[in-house]
């Protein structure tokens, strides 16, 4: 690969993975609630999965979705049922005293990792990435390198939607205003759902 192909390949990487979406929302919402430290198997369970699953369209996964509709609704619905999950959950989190800070619970590295495969922003980042960045001459290579520009630019991208809910927890301690931020970021996965079914 050459750099005319991996210079845009690292901007679509940066825009997909920067930007809002319910990774980076959950991450957010973790960082506030349980700090970083806690979050830290959350974040390397998103880099884990979304690697597993960039190996698996690679060689073929992709072309199966793409066979059996059927089944890429029932991700959908799986992932939106998930995310409503994750909603409630975020909403019943009360005041931030020690009690509520101590028992803040990120996903685990396996969930996060699992929640990969029903994450339709996910999906939608890797297709397109094998699709459009990858070369039938030299595919093995060119999918090992976005495979590794994924990874070494993810770990930091999404950790920084971490760091700002940490930074966030100062000013979220004082009276209600965790309470307004938890349904805040409910209400915004909700929406991030939006593109689920309209795709």
């Amino acid at each position: 690969m050459n750099l005319e192909n991996t210079l845009p390949m690292i901007g679509f990487i940066v825009v997909m993975v920067g930007t809002p979406g319910p990774n980076n929302l959950m991450l957010m919402a973790a960082g506030a609630n349980a700090g970083f430290r806690r979050s830290l198997p959350h974040i390397l369970g998103i880099v884990v999965g979304c690697q597993m699953m960039l190996l698996a369209v690679a060689v073929g996964l992709g072309q199966v979705l793409v066979r059996f509709p059927a089944l890429a609704v029932g991700l959908r619905v799986a992932g939106a049922a998930f995310l409503i999950w994750l909603a409630w959950q975020l909403v019943r989190r009360r005041h931030p005293d020690a009690s509520n800070r101590a028992s803040a619970r990120p996903l685990t590295f396996r969930q996060a990792a699992l929640f990969q495969w029903i994450n339709p922003k996910a999906w939608m980042m890797i297709v397109t990435a094998i699709a459009t960045y990858t070369h039938p001459g030299d595919y093995a290579l060119s999918v090992a390198v976005v495979a590794g520009l994924f990874l070494l630019l993810s770990v930091p991208l999404i950790s920084t939607w971490n760091l700002f809910g940490v930074a966030l927890q100062g000013w979220l301690n004082q009276g209600p205003r965790l309470a307004f931020f938890n349904v805040a970021m409910a209400v915004l996965l909700l929406v991030s759902m939006y593109p689920t079914f309209i795709a």
